[in-house]
This record gives structure tokens, C-alpha cells and sequence, in this order.
């Protein structure tokens, strides 16, 4: 079967690899539809490693996968299935990512979705899943105000579960304009664009001095941890989502504001919980009965031959890209 794997830093080659057994207790899924995350760029596709980690596993490191179930050795899954999947290693350790025809999986990684609506706006009820984890950790939004630091497909899906939720005032921050304009149009009270305004001005301007009682990092910056402490409320909550790659080093921590500021910092990562699909099944559920649809945030469609055009648009930001999905057909 076809499979891309990174064959150096930035660059994709396609391969042919043996076509996995399915072996009991397991689901066989025929790969559809799979779509990019930013930790997918400063960790692996954009990642400094060493040369001898070259060309990496095939399929890694794409992991927001939706396909069909075309064999199933166990009760909990049926054949004929739509699900979003997430990957896993297989039994000698390697990481099976998203990026070939078909995946292996056990019954819990294997998200079942329902037969209406596309598989390419279902995959982002994936990344969005592992936000809604992340939002919980805030309490009851009714009232707060709260800033999302990044505006990208994890920010956005930040600030519509705020908006959702009733929260007083939802602040939007990127660089990128076109960010903004999205953040606008999915529930933003108001944005930010730090290169035009100064941000810890900005924040007391909107708030009419009242400042943010939850800062959300969503950057995958390691520079993002500091700007969350200058902006959030003495004694506030930040939630720290943001995953930087391996040398996601601060150039400096601000201790000095760290101390002072006093606020619950909280480190947020689904994935090394003992349920990382629990959130992705409420979304799923919630976009079931209308509640919200993260299927709004993909901007673009290709195909799976074009991979490395798909990476290379969402690490440059170009054409107004949000979140990209691509067709395995």
C-alpha cells in the first residue's frame, strides 16, 4: 500500500509498504480523509533532528484520521463504520501516523461517526476534541472573560467553545489578520493583533480595564508562555495547550511576573491521559446535534498526492489557511 513518509527536514516522499494484517481484537480502516495539526510541523516536519532519524516512520506524523471500518475482529466495531481514528504504535513500537491506506487499530481508538455529512469536516472534530479537554480545566466560562493567544485551528476551537459556553467576553490574538477576521466570524468579542498594538495596553483597552480571567496559550511558541503571564488577571487561570516541539526552550521565564501574577498555571495534554478519545466523542456528539461544528474550520481541500503542498501551506500560512483536509482516494 501507499504511504508518505518525511524523508528529510520539510520534505515528503511516497512508498509502498506491506498492507497490515488485522489480527483479533482489532479494526481495519480504510484511510479517507486526514488533515494537518500544527504539532505536526514543529515536531516532525519542521523539526531539527538528527540525521539519522531520516526518512522517518511511514504514515508519521499525521494524526487526525477519518475513514471506514473494512474489517473488524472484535464486537465493539462493526464493518461498514465511518469513524475518526486516532493512531497508535503498533507491536514493536513504531508510530503508525495517518498518512497511508490503511491503519490497524484497537476498538477504543476508533471513533464512530455518523453516515451523514463529510468525512473531511468530521476529521477536524479530532483536534477539536482534544480543546474541549483543555476547556474544562476553566471552570464555568459564564461571566469570565477569557484571550486565546493564537487564532489558528486550536485557538479558534478555543474561542467557539468560550462563546458557547456564555462567557463575557472572548478575546481573539494573532499576528495574522485573516485570523482575526475568522476569530470575528466564530464568536470574538473583540481581537488583538500584537505587531500593530501593544498587547498588555490592548487587553486593559477591550476590557475596559478589567483584564482577562483566562489566558489560553494555543501558539506552539515557546515565547507564548511568557505573553500569557503579562496578560492574564492577577491570581487568574492560565491554561497551557501549546506543544513546541522538541528544543521548544523560553529564551528566558519571567519569573519575577510568575511569582507576582500568582495565577494557576495548568498544563493541558489529552493524549497522556487514560482517555484520550473521551473529549473527541463529545465532539462528535455535540456537531451530532448542532451544537457547534468545527467542520467550519477547514478552509481547504486536496488530495493525498499532494502532501507536501498541504504541509508546506499550513507551515507558511498562506492562502488564508485554517485547517486542511485531504482526500485518500
Amino acid at each position: 500500500m501507499k504511504a508518505a513518509r518525511i524523508a528529510s527536514p520539510g520534505k515528503f516522499e511516497f512508498v509502498d509498504i506491506p498492507e497490515p494484517d488485522t489480527t483479533e481484537g482489532k479494526v481495519k480502516v480504510k484511510v479517507q480523509s486526514t488533515s494537518v495539526c500544527g504539532s505536526d510541523i514543529h515536531g516532525a516536519f519542521h523539526a531539527d533532528r538528527p540525521e539519522e532519524e531520516y526518512p522517518m516512520h511511514p504514515g508519521a506524523p499525521c494524526h487526525e484520521v477519518a475513514g471506514t471500518v473494512i474489517e473488524s475482529k472484535t464486537d465493539d466495531i462493526k464493518e461498514g463504520q465511518r469513524a475518526i481514528v486516532v493512531p497508535q504504535r503498533d507491536s514493536v513500537g513504531n508510530y503508525i501516523g495517518g498518512l497511508t491506506e490503511y491503519l490497524v487499530l484497537t476498538p477504543d481508538r476508533v471513533i464512530p461517526v455518523p453516515e451523514w455529512g463529510s468525512l473531511d469536516e468530521w476529521v477536524m472534530c479530532q483536534h477539536t476534541g482534544t480543546v474541549l479537554f483543555s476547556a474544562k480545566h476553566w471552570g464555568n466560562a459564564a461571566g469570565k472573560r477569557i484571550a486565546v493567544l493564537g487564532q489558528g485551528g486550536i485557538g479558534l476551537s478555543f474561542t467557539m467553545i468560550a462563546e458557547k459556553q456564555g462567557a463575557q467576553q472572548v478575546v481573539g490574538i494573532d499576528n495574522l489578520d485573516y485570523r482575526l477576521d475568522k476569530s470575528l466570524s466564530l464568536g470574538a468579542t473583540n481581537t488583538i493583533n500584537p505587531q500593530k498594538d501593544d498587547l498588555v495596553e490592548a487587553i486593559q483597552e477591550v476590557t475596559d480595564g478589567n483584564g482577562v480571567d483566562v489566558v489560553v496559550d494555543a501558539t506552539g511558541d515557546p515565547e507564548g508562555f511568557a505573553t500569557c503571564l503579562s496578560i492574564v488577571n492577577r491570581w487568574g487561570t492560565f491554561i497551557s495547550f501549546s506543544l513546541t516541539g522538541q528544543d521548544g526552550k523560553m529564551s528566558s521565564f519571567p519569573h519575577q511576573e510568575f511569582m507576582f501574577k500568582a495565577a494557576k498555571i495548568i498544563p493541558t495534554q489529552v493524549a497522556a491521559t487514560s482517555q484520550p478519545t473521551l473529549e473527541i466523542r463529545e465532539t462528535v456528539a455535540l456537531k451530532e446535534r448542532g451544537w457547534f461544528d468545527p467542520g467550519v474550520l477547514k478552509t481547504h481541500s486536496m488530495d493525498f498526492s499532494d502532501v507536501q503542498k498541504a504541509y508546506d501551506l499550513y507551515a507558511n500560512r498562506e492562502d488564508g489557511i485554517i485547517k486542511v483536509a485531504m482526500k485518500m482516494d
